[in-house]
């Protein structure tokens, strides 16, 4: 008699498990990313969601501030390469099930450098990239989007960063029993002792030993690779600018990524030279031009025409000033620069006789007006 209504309570609480599981959101629709999405994407996804829904950004919006919290235990789950993999195989209760601890969201919120202090665990970080990226005049003058393939070491997508054949090749160290630590005696003395803690000597302090490594990394967690960035060159930035994409530099599980730190080299342009948000060009011109007058004109580092007029005389190594046609201010791009002219007189390298003759002649009379002024 008692058979029929324990086998409803057991139908009705598999119902009720089925629907809570079905109910829980999944991490990956959370931060919009791919079950296949890599670190990189998935950090990405994380900075931009994580700084929209920030309680200060959204004061008094609960769903905002539940959204951010989400955001935080999804980022922390997928980040890490064991949690990822009890998530994947388990879902959301394999997590519950196991010795699991989610940090506070704003602690996660603070390691990407948005405010709030600094992160209240040190981490350890990779070193920096530094890489010198020629960019030409124009490029500094109009902006650009420069695509750079960078070679650096990349978490083992096999492995995802275990080391190991398999999770099934993973153990935890006998000899530390998977605290990474060990206690051993020092004798200080006859008699006396001392007991001090150091890191395992067996698991090199990681409290996991690896059965089989990973035939694709050979137990190097890490493997070559590269990405492609995508650089904004913005008017007016300068020879030397610093551009710096933080934590992409080399990958490794156990360390934060270094940045890439790309370096402006401007390369020597044949006609302009810059100084400053100034640029300096020398046009030659003819003897005639110089004592006559000209028009000329030149173009600009976009291709837009600057006209050059001058009515009267141009000695050697004169110099026209032009406003707004200089270099664009990096912080007031829609301010410029001036664009000074040097002029050089091209002076013949000799005259036949005919022609000193007729200098001679019509030029006697301007020699004596000189004298006269002097």
């Amino acid at each position: 008699m008692n058979i029929i209504p324990k086998l409803f309570i057991f139908i009705v609480l598999q119902i009720l498990l089925i629907s809570i599981v079905n109910a829980s959101k999944d991490y990956y629709d959370i931060l919009g990313v791919d079950r296949s999405a890599s670190k990189k994407q998935i950090r990405k996804a994380y900075k931009n969601l994580s700084k929209k829904y920030h309680p200060d950004k959204n004061p008094g919006d609960k769903k905002a501030e539940e959204k951010f919290i989400e955001l935080a235990k999804a980022y922390e789950v997928l980040s890490d390469d064991e949690k990822r993999r009890i998530y994947d195989q388990y879902g959301e209760e394999g997590l519950n099930h196991g010795d699991q601890h989610f940090n506070d969201p704003f602690d996660i919120f603070r390691q990407f450098g948005f405010g709030g202090g600094e992160p209240r665990r040190q981490e350890r970080k990779g070193p920096e990239i530094n890489i010198d990226l020629e960019v030409s005049l124009e490029d500094l003058y109009m902006g650009a989007y420069i695509d750079a393939d960078v070679k650096k070491q990349v978490i083992c997508p096999y492995c995802r960063g275990s080391g190991a054949a398999s999770q099934d090749d993973v153990h935890i160290c006998p000899s530390c029993k998977g605290t990474g630590k060990r206690m051993i005696r020092q004798m200080l003395g006859p008699g006396i002792y001392q007991q001090v803690q150091t890191v395992c000597d067996a698991c090199g302090g990681k409290g996991k030993t690896i059965k089989r490594k990973c035939p694709h990394c050979k137990g190097e967690k890490v493997v070559s690779g590269g990405d492609t960035i995508s650089i904004t060159i913005e008017k007016g930035m300068s020879d030397g600018h610093r551009i710096v994409f933080e934590r992409e530099g080399d990958q490794h599980p156990d360390v934060t990524p270094g940045d890439i730190i790309f370096t402006i080299r401007t390369i020597p342009h044949p006609l302009f030279t810059r100084k400053g948000n100034n640029l300096y060009v020398k046009i030659a011109i003819t003897l005639a031009d110089a004592l006559l007058g000209f028009e000329k004109e030149i173009h600009h580092l976009d291709g837009h025409v600057v006209e050059l007029k001058r009515t009267g005389i141009t000695p050697p190594g004169f110099v026209q000033e032009i406003y707004d046609e200089g270099m664009p201010l990096h912080e007031f791009p829609s301010e410029q620069g001036k664009l000074y002219i040097e002029y050089v007189v091209a002076f013949p390298t000799e005259l036949s006789e005919e022609q000193k003759e007729v200098i001679k002649n019509n030029f006697s009379k301007v020699d004596s007006k000189i004298k006269d002024e002097l």
